[in-house]
């Protein structure tokens, strides 16, 4: 007779679920000497002949399947793999002596189910044994006796051990035979739907279907009434057919809110049971385990020992050999517990002829030591109900340490991770002597983990070891149901990775902007930012008052300072009109602390809203709010202003009410002071809407008269006109009155008269004025206004001045025969930054096509925050050729129009219509004529819909008919005050849905209520590539150097270290590699080329935005399709099912509406989030 032996030790161990014990009496060198006796002891008496086990299949993947090689390769046994066609790159098939390929052409998963092919292998190879490892064949009694008919070892328990432990029926019978406690359920497999109703209207609801050859939570589920039991009996047979082969399921009576426990066991051929105590594995989800410990925590030691008794009874009743687990459920309330199943996997292999006792295996020798914890890390998107991820693992970093051991197989950077199989990553073990303690650890390890490429479960995780309910030790299956409170997971920040992908993406595609001129290159310069002493503090300035005393003192102060005080416009007005509002959040940062310290006599700073706020999102991927507070941090002393366009805030529409004030109250919260309120057509009642909204959130209220044509001349816009506009505004309350000429149309002897009068009318007020240089009789204007007794004027630093830009600052100062508080020699270093700085922004340079002022703004009134927008929007157009007829025809639609303010959004508007008109070779009277014929641009119907308000003198009748085409206006009065208030709280549960992972603040809210589309893209942008406000600006736009090193201030003691290495060529799937060092560390991320990618076949991704845009939740593949184009469905009827990972999902409808189109069939591969349906 042949007998077994494995070389060096009788116990093939590392399979074994992590037993967390001490084996006191045993040793590994002890029982290694002993057993060497013992096998020769065995030989001389039998005369026997040894069969020693030289090579080893693992019918298996992933975890287990290495933990297998290590083990045989500790006791010098060689290895052979076998890998499906999905796993062509899974470490497993290397680390393998020799690894073969099976089931080619078949289902991933089915490629390891395939006996036959598993056994060729294994004799062409010359394999002694098989090891199953767990899940797949590791339950199939029919493997087993493959094995065994093979003449080759089964490295488990004899094929009708595994029969009938494997079937939950037989298993259940065999319990009731040995006298232990087992859970009502059905006599044996049920197949059909029909036998399965009928169990449950015998022993009614709930009950769980369970698949009755197999584990692992595959094929598993509740069924708490008669309605859901079809659908749920069609997916668990699928999931266990698909899992293990064999769809038969099990039913049972549902037992609610028990403790799940196990009882590791080992056996030998002698009957020799014993135990290794027992394991809580109460946290579960979708009935697989998330975390489990060892000793159970918490509960009665003598339910404990009953539990262990009755599993080794059960066992030896069976005649059970090798390792197995018996598991049982615990019903805390009645203090009864049942025995539910063992699986019969995870195995050791004693040698032919030795007993547990010849290697020193006793009951009484094994104990308890201390507490162990596993936890699974799955790759799994928590925040979208556990959908299984999938990819290419970019950064691996596992959490490490004394007490921590780490289980894994495709854990590494560069690892692909397969939709097809379990979506475990790695497997993590803590071991200390307390439970709390244990739980730390436990904390502290998966802290340190850093993945990125995929999502990760490990943020749920650290929630549920912080639980004071887990950390008591009685958690039961429900815990997780019934704790909602682990589902508000803290996003890994992530931010370095995110950059990476960003420079990456400017590397391979250039940049993420549209720049104006695309051939131009940024220079590689700095702006050098003056010497500051960072440690003191800034001196007081304007604002001290402001916040000591409220806005009517500030008023008054103003009013009663003796000279003309300055507003610096740089870090607003002057790049808009100069640089297309493109400079960064980056460059005023740096010379921030500068001017806090050295023109602390300024008024005010303008450097927010307006166009700032939504080109911040839509062009720079900032956060406005952000750039506010961030500037306030480092300008305390001066007060911040800004432009409120009335009732549109900083939107180029109106809103509801309520939008305005929420928008006015955050603004004074991050930090804002003074709101130079307008409106584009001087229209006062949406000009009251935003000057209450700044009144009642404590801000200054700085009303502003928008000023046109030539007040000594013009028959509409007198003298008369602005005085009666001006009283208007104080009456409504305003605290500072201001003059805003946008284009740059007052002369100084117009200046001398209208500041004149308005200052005798409202000697209570301060005045303020503000213009531009676009003609370059700036200066000569407000010296103008500041002798005819203006108290504020607005001005640019000089490198930031003129043409279409405010007069300069140091022009002023010079000229002012005053104390403006700010002096030239603090001027003249603030310009040096600005005038390398403005060298950043190449790309958006006036200068590239305007080269000096142009007196000819005082015909076509063009404003000059708008000038160099419309040049680039003609350029875009392709009338980059015509943009002194788009200047004529400006002036034409501005008459058509009837004569009105031009100010964004009025002026946006007059500009649409002047380029349509070039664009199609009209004529003013042509647009008359035709009117009724031509395809408006949107803005022009909006206007004379009376969507912005109402203009001065009203619409012209006959323009406006045609465009209407004869209807009347939607409004004829103030737009807001039709509109119904915003639901911020929809919206920002809205924003959640679509933006699961980032938290959405306040001021994400209103950003979304003020520009829902450009928030969209925003967040997404923010979400994929996280801070790139932090990046340099010629970096943000063209990309670094190849071997240039970038360093990054992410935050306050946070610096890293990126240097792009080499982009590779795109492959034929139309990406490129590209690789960096991170800190010193190499990172590959892979970019698709978008020109490369043309010709490359690539399914549409689903709309986040849009309802009906129905995408995949997760890589998979389409098993079913339950609807056809045109149906009509309900919110939550089930559409497709998708599988992957061997877990099925539901698609269901989230709206109720029509099936549009259906882009996938049955049997399609998919990756996550490609558009399965629209619906409508």
């Amino acid at each position: 007779m042949q007998r077994l032996l494995l070389p060096s030790r009788s116990l093939l161990m590392s399979p074994l679920q992590p037993i967390y014990r001490s084996l006191t009496a045993a040793s590994t060198s002890g029982s290694q000497g002993h057993q060497t006796q013992q096998q020769a002891q065995h030989a001389a008496n039998s005369g026997d002949v040894y069969r020693r086990i030289n090579k080893l299949l693992v019918a298996n993947r992933g975890e287990i399947a290495i933990r297998i090689y290590r083990a045989c390769t500790e006791m010098g046994v060689r290895t052979v793999g076998i890998y499906s066609e999905a796993d062509t790159m899974h470490l497993h098939r290397t680390m393998a002596d020799e690894s073969y390929l099976i089931g080619k052409g078949m289902q991933p998963v089915q490629a390891y189910l395939n006996i036959p092919a598993i056994i060729q292998v294994a004799k062409e190879t010359g394999s002694d044994a098989i090891h199953p490892g767990y899940g797949f064949l590791s339950e199939r009694s029919e493997f087993a006796q493959a094995c065994a008919d093979a003449g080759i070892s089964f490295v488990g328990p004899r094929p009708e051990t595994v029969k009938q432990m494997g079937d939950k029926v037989l298993a259940r019978e065999a319990a009731i035979a040995a006298g232990v406690a087992v859970v009502p359920g059905s006599p044996g497999p049920v197949t059909t739907h029909e036998e399965a109703a009928a169990f449950c209207s015998a022993n009614s609801f709930p009950v769980m279907l369970k698949a009755a050859y197999g584990g692992g939570g595959r094929g598993m589920r509740i069924v708490r009434k008669e309605s859901e039991l079809a659908e749920a009996f069609n997916r668990a047979t699928s999931e266990a057919k698909a899992a293990f082969g064999n769809g038969a399921l099990f039913i049972e009576r549902y037992v609610e809110n028990p403790r799940h426990i196990e009882v590791q066991i080992l056996g030998d051929r002698y009957g020799n049971i014993l135990h290794l105590y027992e394991r809580d594995c109460s946290v579960q989800r979708r009935h697989q385990k998330v975390v489990e410990i060892a000793p159970a925590p918490n509960i009665n030691p003598d339910v404990c020992r009953s539990m262990c008794l009755d599993a080794v009874k059960l066992m030896r009743h069976v005649g059970y050999e090798n390792a197995g687990t018996v598991e049982f459920l615990y019903d805390v309330k009645s203090g009864q517990y049942y025995f539910i199943e063992v699986n019969a996997r995870l195995q050791i292999r004693l040698a032919e002829g030795f007993s547990l006792r010849d290697i020193g295996l006793k009951q009484e020798r094994i104990e308890v030591n201390g507490y162990a914890m596993q936890c699974r890390v799955t790759t799994e998107d928590v925040s979208k109900g556990f959908q299984p991820d999938s990819g290419r693992l970019e950064v691996f970093r596992p959490g490490q340490g004394i007490g921590i051991r780490l289980d894994s197989a495709s854990a590494y950077a560069g690892a692909i991770i397969s939709p097809y199989y379990d979506s475990l990553l790695c497997k993590v073990i803590a071991h200390t002597k307390d439970f709390r303690d244990c739980a730390a650890k436990m904390e502290r390890a998966l802290r340190e983990f850093r993945v990125r490429g995929v999502k990760t479960n490990i943020p749920f995780l650290l929630n549920v070891l912080r639980s004071e309910k887990f950390l008591s030790g009685t958690t039961d299956t429900s815990f997780i149901d019934q704790h909602p409170e682990l589902f508000k997971l803290q996003a890994h920040k992530n931010r370095a990775q995110r950059l990476i992908h960003f420079i990456g993406e400017i590397l391979v595609n250039k940049s993420m902007t549209p720049l104006g001129i695309p051939e131009i290159r940024i220079p590689d310069v700095q702006p050098t930012v003056p010497q500051v002493d960072y440690t003191a503090e800034p001196p007081k300035g304007w604002r001290q008052i402001l916040v000591d005393q409220g806005p009517e003192a500030f008023a008054r102060a103003i009013k009663e300072h003796p000279s003309v005080l300055l507003t610096d416009t740089t870090m607003r007005d002057a790049h808009q009109s100069l640089l297309a509002t493109r400079v960064r959040t980056y460059d005023l940062l740096k010379i921030a602390p500068y001017a806090a310290r050295n023109l602390s006599g300024l008024l005010s700073l303008e450097c927010w809203g307006g166009a700032t706020f939504d080109v911040a999102m839509r062009f720079l991927h900032e956060c406005p709010w952000e750039r506010l507070e961030e500037l306030r941090q480092q300008v305390p002393n001066i007060p911040f202003q800004m432009l409120l366009r009335g009732a549109s805030a900083v939107g180029y529409t109106n809103y509801p009410d309520n939008v305005v004030y929420k928008f006015c109250d955050q603004a004074v919260k991050s930090g804002m002071d003074i709101f130079r309120v307008f409106d584009s057509l001087n229209y006062v009642p949406n000009m009251e809407v935003g000057m209450d909204a700044v009144r009642k959130a404590g801000g200054v209220v700085e009303a502003a008269v928008c000023y046109t044509g030539d007040v000594l001349n013009s028959k509409k816009y007198n003298m008369d006109y602005y005085l009666k506009t001006a009283d208007q505004l104080v009456e409504s309350g305003t605290h500072i009155l201001a003059v805003k000429d946008m284009a740059g149309l007052l002369k100084p002897a117009g200046a001398r008269a209208l500041i004149g009068a308005l200052k005798k009318a409202f000697p209570d007020h301060p005045l303020h004025v503000h213009t531009h240089d676009t003609a370059g009789a700036g200066v000569a204007t407000l010296l103008a206004c500041a002798d005819a007794g203006a108290d504020i004027i607005d001005c640019a630093v000089d490198s930031m001045s003129g043409i279409t830009s405010q007069p300069s600052m140091g022009a002023l100062v010079s000229c002012l025969q005053q104390d403006c508080g700010v002096k030239l020699s603090d001027v003249t270093p603030y310009s040096a930054y600005w005038e390398v700085a403005r060298r950043l922004y190449a790309n958006f340079e006036c200068t590239s096509t305007m080269r000096s002022g142009n007196a000819d703004v005082y015909e076509n009134e063009i404003p000059g925050g708008q000038y160099t927008n419309l040049q680039f929007q003609s350029i875009s157009l392709g009338l980059s050729n015509q943009f002194e007829l788009v200047k004529k025809k400006f002036a034409e639609a501005n008459e058509l129009m009837g004569d009105i303010i031009k100010v964004t959004p009025s002026s946006k508007i007059v500009g649409d219509l002047a380029q349509f008109m070039v664009a199609n070779n009209l004529s003013k009277q042509d647009v008359i004529d035709k009117a009724s014929e031509l395809s408006f641009p949107t803005s022009v119907v909006e206007f004379f819909d009376g969507l912005i308000g109402q203009p001065v003198g009203g619409f012209p009748e006959q323009l406006s008919r045609g465009v209407l085409q004869g209807r009347q206006p939607r409004f004829s009065g103030r737009p807001g005050a039709e509109l119904p208030p915003l639901d911020f709280d929809a919206l920002r549960a809205s924003l959640q849905e679509k933006f699961g992972d980032q938290e959405i603040s306040d001021k994400d809210v209103i950003s979304a209520a003020l520009y829902p589309r450009v928030f969209d893209d925003f967040a997404a942008i923010r979400q994929k590539y996280g801070p790139v406000s932090k990046l340099q600006t010629r970096v943000f736009f063209q990309g670094p150097k190849i071997a240039e090193e970038l360093e990054l201030h992410l935050e306050r003691g946070k610096t890293i270290y990126i240097k792009p290495l080499a982009v590779a060529e795109p492959d034929k799937t139309g990406k490129s590699e590209c690789f960096f060092e991170l800190n010193g560390q190499q990172r590959v991320v892979y970019i698709t080329d978008k020109e490369a990618s043309k010709n490359v076949t690539i399914r549409p991704k689903a709309k986040a935005t849009v309802k009906g845009s129905i995408g995949a939740p997760m890589p998979g593949e389409i098993l079913d399709v339950k609807v056809q184009s045109d149906d009509v469905v309900e919110k939550g009827q089930p559409l497709m099912v998708v599988s992957a990972m061997k877990m099925e999902l539901v698609v269901t409808a989230p709206i109720a509406g029509r099936i549009k189109t259906i882009h996938v069939g049955a049997g399609d591969k998919v990756e996550g989030n490609d558009l399965l349906i629209d619906m409508e």
